[in-house]
């Protein structure tokens, strides 16, 4: 058994101790030591530290039960170790020395000397133990005798569900401690302490599972002395301090404290009158302490701060008090050694209570101050007697719009001293005089400066009588009207204190009113006849009676659809006008009177009119306007007071579709080409105000012509101002070579000098009819279209046609692609002199002609070549071989090069005039030209590079194969040498 025991090693996270400080983890045993009391959730053994000692230890398990079981299991554990160190015999010395040596580590540093450990150890064994730690305030606790003494206790680091027990030990010296207290062992307190346990004098109470505070009231001398906090433990292991200590010195009361009258008087005072207070204090303490003082005001059960004097000698006023004692008007002060003074110089209704000093004395203990007893002493009880003071207004008062209002505020107060009123003028549309929503008409300050406004007078015939005298009275001046007064008293620094205040009953206003009479009269003074004329509307007050001068009127434009049915039809607002002369628009003629088609103004005083500029079918119907009489109020205002309505008048024409016809002729009917066509337009219209006509001249091309069929180009046009435009006239030889003008109003001329066969095909004027708006606008009315007239030449000149040839019409990549376009003429036979030819060519790159055709290159008849870009590395070249041959070649033809190509022809021929005319264009037949690609060219360097590489990396191989042969590979073969004897003859042997 010692043996074992002697083996077996304990932990308390690591079993290292902090040499030299007295503080760390003990060892324990590996199974439970003889004797040791187990919980039974299983915990660990009970450890701690004396915290004054600073020394680690092994508490007593007896904790947990009373004295007699303590004492019990203590005899237990010594049987249970005298006989587990008689069965070790003399073969457990070994575990007796290191059971020894266990219990010296167990020991404090005083009773054994602890081997030296390695900062490194010390720092890691902190780190792993982690046990409880009980606490109590550090340093000295001072108390005077009669105060109560409260001493906190609480366990650090403990988890636990249940509530943790403490025990409270006392001693006088600090050697030997006697049991005070137990919040779980009802008979652990000493015999000395019981009685003032019983009687309440002593107690503990628990704040929180791990904490508990010891209160001992009425504290006497003999209860100077140390105070022990400890708390049991069934830990495995020590871990931690399970005990702390706190000293307490008791002093003699030594603080006395007296009201600087005895008894206490009472005040009574008015608003505004000053008054003082003393209160006399003394200590005879042996200790050094300081005094702190506060002047209290008790109100019934609220306690109000005043000012108050620090133990660190700072001032500081209590809430509500900061202004007063910062303007000087509320003191503390010291008078003599022993004497504080309260000085208010301006009472006021708050100040009214019992005043009270409270002092309190401090000590300086290690760096901290403790307060170590209070007491308070009433001084005296202060009475303020309110001012009177009373507000009187006339009832119910009665005036006339536009007249003058006049109120008169009467006050009646009980002060005679230096008090200044301030009046103030209220107005409401409700008899009280509380809601948020009263107005304010005029105010007189205590330094008699009137605020108001300009037809708002505040004046007063006496100290006791002020005037409210309002100007111009109207409708809105009707209410309720209040007169408040406060009464302000000067204060300390230049400062002001209200001292009373009262508010008059309401007094009721009418005004009585004339609402003005008038009548609305609409007439239209321009009604229109057709889509686009002007309309005028004139609004007109008539028959006014009962207006004064302070109203206005303002007019609002409506407007109404015209219905056969008896529909009810809303009305729609076209513009309204506010009283400040405001114009807003409506929705259906915001954007129109912006653009100015609608114009509102007003004439006169009592005139309004409505313009529309340029009147649609949509503007069809009834209009109506509402004239609104606005009466002028005392802030300027206006408010609308009445609205008379006038008899609509109703818009309309009846709508007839315009009509607009033109006719072409043509004078000469037969030409040949290079003589002059000439084409009159003649127009007439009906159900159009006014007209001007814009013309057009347009020409389609004949039915088969197959480049464009039907193709309709404009060639010049002029507008209703006369200005002519080219329009999409693009022969540059020939720009003065078409006319138009202006024959009459309604009669139009266009010539066309020096035609051409390619002018043939169907013209025609296309007319448009413009209606005046107003001003410099036009509206299009309508639009008609001639009848063609058509240019066809009747000649028998030469016939023209384009063909295509190419020599090579399949080639490979980068050879050379000639094409060939042959002009051939039939029929008349021309001069060479007088031929001439435009040659476009043109490419489309697909196997069929679904695509569009690509301009290549184009010659013109005076020889300049033109050439398109493109986006691969071929070329191209255009040439003149004859006057009747063209030749097109592409160099270095890509793959991109294949497709159909065929040219585009365009003849000149000279006239007997010698004007060239232009003949139409004509296309030849495509001729599909193939690219492709050359195979031993395009394979022939690849097979080259092939060759030749396979063959260096032959002869490489080989010759790395003889290296390795030859040097890497070579064998030294060891022949064994034979010797060479010769034969001997047996005869010799």
């Amino acid at each position: 058994m010692g043996g074992a025991g002697g083996q077996a090693g304990g932990r308390c996270g690591s079993s290292l101790l902090l040499s030299g400080s007295g503080r760390g983890c003990t060892e324990g045993s590996a199974g439970p030591a003889p004797g040791a009391g187990r919980l039974a959730e299983g915990g660990k053994e009970a450890g701690g530290r004396d915290r004054s000692q600073g020394r680690t230890y092994a508490p007593a398990l007896g904790f947990l039960g009373s004295r007699a079981e303590r004492s019990r299991r203590a005899a237990q554990r010594r049987s249970a170790d005298s006989g587990a160190a008689g069965a070790g015999g003399g073969g457990g010395g070994e575990a007796a020395g290191k059971e020894e040596e266990g219990e010296s580590r167990s020991r404090p540093a005083s009773m054994g000397r602890l081997a030296p450990r390695p900062l490194l150890l010390a720092l890691l064994s902190l780190a792993l133990c982690h046990g409880r730690v009980v606490k109590v305030p550090a340093g000295t606790l001072v108390r005077v005798v009669g105060t109560e003494l409260v001493i906190p206790c609480n366990v650090s680091d403990y988890d636990g569900p249940s509530e943790q027990n403490f025990d409270w030990t006392f001693s006088s010296s600090g050697s030997s401690f006697v049991e005070l207290a137990s919040t779980w062992e009802v008979g652990f307190p000493a015999q000395l302490y019981r009685e003032r346990l019983q009687r309440g004098e002593i107690l503990l109470r628990r704040t929180a599972n791990d904490a508990v505070e010891l209160h001992i009231k009425n504290v006497q001398p003999s209860d100077q002395g140390h105070y022990k906090c400890s708390t049991p433990s069934t830990d495995a292991t020590v871990q931690g301090n399970y005990e702390d200590t706190v000293q307490v010195k008791v002093l003699a009361d030594a603080l006395h404290v007296v009201p600087g009258v005895r008894p206490p008087p009472s005040l009574s005072l008015r608003e505004g009158e000053p008054f003082e207070l003393r209160c006399v204090t003394s200590t005879a303490s042996p200790l050094h302490t300081h005094l702190a003082l506060l002047w209290e005001l008790h109100r019934g059960p609220v306690h109000r701060p005043v000012v108050a004097l620090t133990h660190q000698g700072r001032f500081h006023p209590g809430p509500g008090y900061e202004q007063r004692y910062h303007s000087g008007d509320v003191r503390l002060d010291t008078v003599g050694s022993d004497a504080y003074r309260l000085s208010v110089s301006r009472a006021l209704s708050a100040d009214q209570g019992s005043y009270k000093c409270v002092i309190s004395e401090w000590i300086a203990e290690q760096g901290n101050w403790q307060e170590i007893q209070e007491k308070a002493v009433e001084v005296a009880t202060v009475v303020i007697q309110p001012t009177v003071l009373r507000a009187a207004v006339a009832r119910n008062v009665s005036v006339a719009e536009g007249k003058e209002l006049d109120l008169s505020c009467n006050i009646t107060t009980d002060r005679v001293d230096d008090v200044r009123p301030e009046v103030t003028w209220y107005f409401s549309r409700t008899p009280d005089s509380t809601v948020p929503a009263s107005h304010v008409l005029a105010r007189l300050d205590r330094d008699s400066l009137v605020h108001s406004s300009p037809h708002i007078a505040l004046s007063h015939m006496d100290a006791r009588s002020y005037h409210l005298l309002v100007r111009d009275v109207s409708k809105e001046n009707s209410g309720y009207y209040f007169c408040h007064v406060a009464l302000w008293t000067p204060g300390h620094n230049r400062s002001w204190y209200k001292v009373a205040e009262a508010t008059s009953a309401p007094a009721s206003v009418g005004v009585t009113w004339l609402e003005p009479n008038y009548q609305v009269y609409l007439n239209a003074s321009r009604v229109p006849e057709f889509s686009d004329d002007p309309t005028a509307l004139e609004c007109r007050v008539v028959d006014m009676k009962s207006v004064e001068a302070s109203v206005r009127f303002t007019v609002s434009w409506y407007y109404r659809v015209h219905r056969r049915s008896d529909d009810v039809v809303p009305n729609e607002l076209l513009a309204v006008m506010d009283g400040d002369w405001t114009l807003r628009y409506g929705e259906r003629s915001k954007h129109r009177a912006q653009d100015g088609e609608f114009i509102f103004s007003k004439e006169h005083m009592d005139t309004f009119n409505f313009r529309i500029q340029r009147t649609t079918e949509e503007d069809r119907g009834n209009y109506f306007c509402v004239v609104s009489a606005w009466t002028r109020q005392q802030n300027n205002s206006w408010v609308k007071s009445k609205d008379v309505f006038s008899k609509p008048v109703s818009i309309f024409w009846p709508s007839e579709d315009s009509v607009l016809v033109v006719k072409a002729r043509q004078p000469k009917p037969f030409f040949a080409a290079g003589n002059t066509f000439e084409m009159t337009c003649k127009v007439s219209s009906k159900n159009i105000k006014s007209p001007r006509y814009s013309v057009l001249i347009t020409a389609e091309k004949p039915v088969g012509d197959l480049s464009s069929p039907n193709e309709t180009k404009y060639i010049i046009s002029l507008d209703q101002d006369s200005v002519v435009k080219l329009e999409n006239w693009t022969d540059a030889s020939r720009v003065d070579g078409v006319v138009l003008e202006k024959v009459q109003e309604d009669e139009f001329r266009y010539r066309m000098y020096q035609t051409q066969v390619s002018d043939a095909g169907l013209y025609r004027c296309m007319v448009t009819a413009w209606s005046p708006v107003g001003g410099s606008l036009w509206r299009e009315a309508a639009t008609s279209l001639s009848n063609p007239i058509e240019i066809d030449f009747q000649t028998s000149g030469p016939i023209f046609n384009a063909s295509v040839h190419s020599d090579t019409p399949s080639v490979i990549r980068g050879d050379l692609i000639k094409l060939f376009c042959i002009v051939t003429v039939e029929g008349a036979v021309l001069d060479p002199d007088d031929m001439a030819f435009d040659v476009s060519w043109f490419a489309v790159h697909s196997f069929g002609l679904d695509k569009a055709p690509v301009l290549l290159s184009s010659l013109d008849r005076k020889g300049i070549v033109t050439t398109a870009q493109r986006d691969w590395k071929s070329n191209l070249s255009l040439e003149r071989l004859s006057v009747l041959e063209f030749l097109l070649q592409v160099h270095g033809s890509e793959d991109q090069d294949f497709g159909n190509y065929y040219c585009s022809v365009t003849p000149w021929v000279k006239s007997p005039t010698g004007s060239w005319q232009k003949e139409a264009e004509i296309h030849s037949k495509p001729i599909f030209i193939t690219v492709k690609m050359d195979v031993l060219n395009a394979f022939k360097y690849p097979l080259l590079i092939g060759v030749g590489l396979s063959t260096v990396i032959g002869l490489l191989s080989c010759l790395i194969g003889y290296c390795s042969a030859h040097w890497c590979c070579k064998k030294e073969v060891q022949e064994t040498r034979r010797e060479r004897r010769r034969l001997m003859s047996m005869e010799m042997d």
